[in-house]
């Protein structure tokens, strides 16, 4: 069997890197054994990282059936649930992710859109003029409240109030690079009491899955399908065999959706604000697109304009949220970049080194929307939401929910970092983000109106 090159550091060590080096781990690695590499592997199957434009292809267009996808996530299960689409595969993945994809596209995203609006609106409304503040919470209180709205219809009322702040909570819990290494040392996760972070996290946890089942029973309870909030579409959908899903479905999806349909965008907001204020120009091009529109316009054709669009694009390039597409472990063995890989082997298509390929993006370290107006990137080349049967369902949502949160806030505050140093990604769980702390004041309210339909 031939297999690529790859560090022979202690695992130890290795992971210590990779949790709180992220970048660096694979920066170094791929400089060092190339675009295809594997670390461990010497008692068991490897890991293998790919940054291979021409090798992500032959993964993302193999037979998903080749691959374990759902056995990789494991980890997950402790926050998500057993019945997560993320941790399934087979007829199973294929059901859930049929019956979940309905409220994500088409006509569904137009009724989001005033709604992200407003929220955006009422959440920066409390920005006081020459304070500074840390800029990822309003961020991540703008994405719950929107998902939170779309999965429930809720805006108000205990169990909302109470959801907000406990999912805040769990995320937190998981939030620095410190605590993420519960998530990569199982010897970490014990529960000493409710003082112990794994302690506390399970416990916070348990509080969320209460308010989850009970607002899963109220509603079959009502038997009111006549909303057109995401719970209810799912309570009515039906598989091809006429079943519904189950409450633990229905509670590990609803999890799944509350989680990732937040947190990632939260992060990919405040890397947009951190690059439009930081690159003058970017800021000004910005401006002068968004002022071409005029009043009173409608969300949708603000999500159609094309530099708004490239810097959200850019955004997702340069620093992936999730570094690496979901894992896949190979049920047999199979050839992928030149090499062969036995059963077992688990392939990690890098986002990151494929958005960081010099002969893909020229200067990929520099910031630079004009890229995205210039060419069309293939989906092995660009690819930021994952692929093939695994790309996130989300992803229309969130790309709307970040061109109109931006669009939202660039024409409504003259907003400045209070640093110029440059800022890099940092670990937050499973995903990278910006660092907690970076901070924004707003200098004034600009004068022309929002061009937002409010």
């Amino acid at each position: 069997m031939t297999l690529p090159n790859g560090p022979r550091s202690p695992r130890f060590l290795r992971l210590l890197k990779l949790i709180f080096r992220p970048l660096d781990y694979l920066d170094e690695y791929s400089q060092r054994y190339g675009d295809i590499f594997k670390v461990g592997g010497d008692n068991s199957p490897p890991f293998v990282y790919v940054g291979n434009p021409q090798a992500i292809k032959e993964i993302l267009t193999a037979d998903p059936a080749q691959f374990h996808s759902g056995q990789g996530n494991g980890v997950l299960r402790y926050l998500l649930g057993d019945n997560s689409i993320t941790l399934l595969d087979g007829d199973r993945h294929e059901r859930q992710r049929r019956l979940l994809m309905p409220p994500f596209h088409g006509d569904r995203l137009r009724t989001y859109s005033q709604l992200i609006c407003d929220i955006t609106q009422d959440v920066t409304n409390e920005w006081m003029i020459g304070k500074p503040f840390a800029i990822r919470p309003p961020m991540q209180e703008i994405t719950l409240r929107v998902i939170l709205r779309a999965v429930f219809g809720l805006d108000e009322g205990e169990r909302f109030q109470q959801l907000r702040q406990l999912l805040n909570l769990v995320l937190e819990a998981l939030g620095t690079p410190l605590s993420s290494t519960l998530l990569f040392f199982p010897s970490l996760r014990q529960d000493w009491g409710p003082l112990s972070p794994w302690g506390r996290f399970l416990r916070i946890k348990q509080q969320v899955r209460q308010l989850l089942y009970d607002e899963i029973r109220e509603r079959r309870a009502q038997g009111d399908f006549s909303r057109t909030d995401i719970l209810t579409l799912l309570l009515s959908a039906r598989d091809e065999a006429g079943q519904p899903m189950t409450d633990e479905e229905l509670h590990d999806e609803l999890m799944t959706l509350l989680v990732a349909g937040h947190e990632t965008t939260a992060s990919a907001l405040t890397w947009a604000l951190y690059w439009i204020h930081h690159l003058p120009v970017v800021q000004d091009k910005l401006l002068h697109e968004l002022e071409t529109l005029g009043d009173g316009v409608d969300p949708m054709e603000i999500a159609r304009l094309p530099y708004l669009s490239a810097i959200c694009s850019e955004t997702l390039r340069i620093y992936p949220i999730a570094p690496s597409t979901f894992i896949r472990i190979l049920k047999s063995p199979m050839e992928i970049g030149g090499y062969q890989f036995e059963a077992g082997t688990a392939l990690m298509p890098s986002i990151y080194l494929i958005h960081q390929r010099e002969d893909i993006y020229p200067e990929p370290k520099h910031f630079k929307p004009e890229r995205f107006l210039e060419r069309q990137y293939s989906p092995y080349e660009y690819f930021p939401f994952g692929g093939s049967n695994r790309r996130c369902i989300g992803a229309a949502l969130a790309l709307l929910e970040m061109k109109l949160v931006l669009a939202t806030i660039v024409s409504r505050y003259q907003l400045k970092l209070t640093s110029s140093r440059p800022i890099k990604p940092v670990r937050r769980g499973l995903t990278l983000a910006p660092p907690a702390g970076m901070q924004m004041v707003a200098i004034a309210h600009r004068l022309q109106k929002t061009p937002v339909m409010l």
